[in-house]
């Protein structure tokens, strides 16, 4: 019963007050409404940029890097004295992954492993008459590269399982077949490093959003690379594994390295600034968006400071007639969260309506020609923080002027009137 009549004066003092009531309100949504959208447009890029890099990323690649020899032939003749050696050269290991049927076998096997995409890597030259552009070619199991990093989204033009069906087929980088004035279904002439020169038909294009990538990358079958570099079929270079758990690949990478007696490079180290930037990215909005709130719970502060000086007389007549400091102060926290929800649920609201509004906006460029909105991540967290903070922020902001109220002398008051 007591608490009853406590939300009921709470609700008089409200309305008694309504256009001050509805300010702090407004604040807290428009809060609440900027931390939703802020949070929700920067993941939303966090993700867009993850998508343009991370996907196309393996959690782990197992490759033979280029060394030098460890040991030198006049280590084999002198092996007591000092040595000073210049300009070492690597070893003739090359790169090929030897065992790499076995690998790949032992990789499907491993309950960690989501899947295993090998790819042979070829440096050639793109033959425009008479000039030779340097690029990259990337012999890829096409099945293993859609399942695992979504082949098909950065090629807009043509058709990606063409490279399985069309024997000496290519799929070049965007803007290398904007310099060589080439389209799908023509034929283009590259040269290995051997000099050996090869016809290949074009059956697609590859946009990555990276204008440099895109200028020497391209991709074919594992097969028809192979060929390329007359090589036998067990010839890989390139291992690329994905993990159900990413955040196991340092560790697992340095298992890979010593069991297969292979080089394995995780994805934290070979992105490591990249994902810098986001973390970054993400601290700001949260930054940003708590801010705001914490503005919006000075607001209720100031304004319940004022009802409270408004309504001494009424508070010390709220103590004569048998109300405690604590339900006074009941009293006061019940109009601040009152705010406080009121305002965090409208604030919910707009930010997802505004959140709306800004994914349908459109956002076209020709470097990622599988955009067409702003990207905006609707992650339910984001909704979750933003009430749970608007309730924190407006309970402390009643508590203070809450506990002065509780403690005002209703003696004093009376004998002031």
């Amino acid at each position: 019963m007591r608490y009853a009549i406590i939300i009921d004066i709470a609700k008089a003092l409200l309305l008694a007050r309504w256009r001050q009531t509805l300010v702090a309100a407004v604040g807290v949504t428009f809060s609440i409404t900027m931390f939703i959208t802020l949070l929700g447009f920067m993941h939303g890029l966090n993700d867009l940029l993850d998508g343009l890099i991370l996907n196309r990323t393996p959690h782990i690649r197992l490759y033979n890097d280029v060394k030098a020899n460890e040991i030198q032939p006049i280590n084999r003749l002198f092996s007591n004295d000092y040595h000073f050696i210049n300009s070492v050269k690597p070893d003739n290991a090359g790169q090929k992954i030897r065992n790499s049927g076995a690998i790949l076998q032992a990789l499907k096997n491993d309950s960690r492993v989501l899947g295993v995409a090998p790819k042979v890597s070829a440096q050639i030259f793109y033959n425009v008459g008479a000039i030779n552009l340097t690029g990259v070619i990337n012999g890829i199991d096409v099945d293993a590269e859609q399942k695992l990093f979504h082949f098909s989204d950065y090629v807009p033009k043509g058709n990606y399982t063409e490279l399985k069906t069309v024997p000496n087929s290519i799929i070049l980088g965007k803007a290398a077949a904007d310099k060589m004035l080439t389209n799908i279904g023509d034929v283009i002439q590259v040269t290995t490093p051997d000099g050996e020169r090869h016809a290949l038909k074009v059956v697609g294009l590859f946009q990555s959003g990276l204008q440099d990538l895109d200028k020497v990358q391209s991709y074919a079958s594992v097969s028809t690379t192979q060929k390329l570099l007359q090589q036998t079929e067990g010839f890989i270079t390139d291992i690329n594994v994905k993990l159900i758990d990413i955040t196991l690949a340092p560790t697992i990478a340095k298992e890979y390295a010593h069991i297969f007696e292979t080089d394995a490079e995780d994805i934290q180290t070979a992105n490591a600034q990249f994902e810098t930037g986001s973390d970054v990215r993400s601290i700001i909005s949260y930054a940003v968006g708590i801010t705001l709130l914490i503005v919006a719970g000075f607001g209720i502060y100031n304004i319940l400071n004022m009802m409270i000086y408004e309504k001494m007389d009424s508070i010390a007549i709220l103590k004569a007639t048998g109300f405690s400091g604590k339900d006074v102060q009941y009293i006061f926290k019940t109009i601040a969260l009152s705010i406080g929800i009121a305002g965090g649920i409208f604030g919910l609201i707009f930010g997802f309506l505004l959140s709306n509004v800004i994914d349908l906006v459109p956002f076209n460029t020709a470097a990622l020609p599988t955009i067409k909105t702003f990207p905006v991540n609707y992650d339910i967290k984001f909704y979750v923080i933003g009430i749970t903070f608007s309730i924190i922020t407006t309970y402390f902001a009643g508590l203070f002027p809450s506990r002065k109220a509780s403690k005002i002398d209703p003696v004093i008051i009376i004998r002031g009137k």
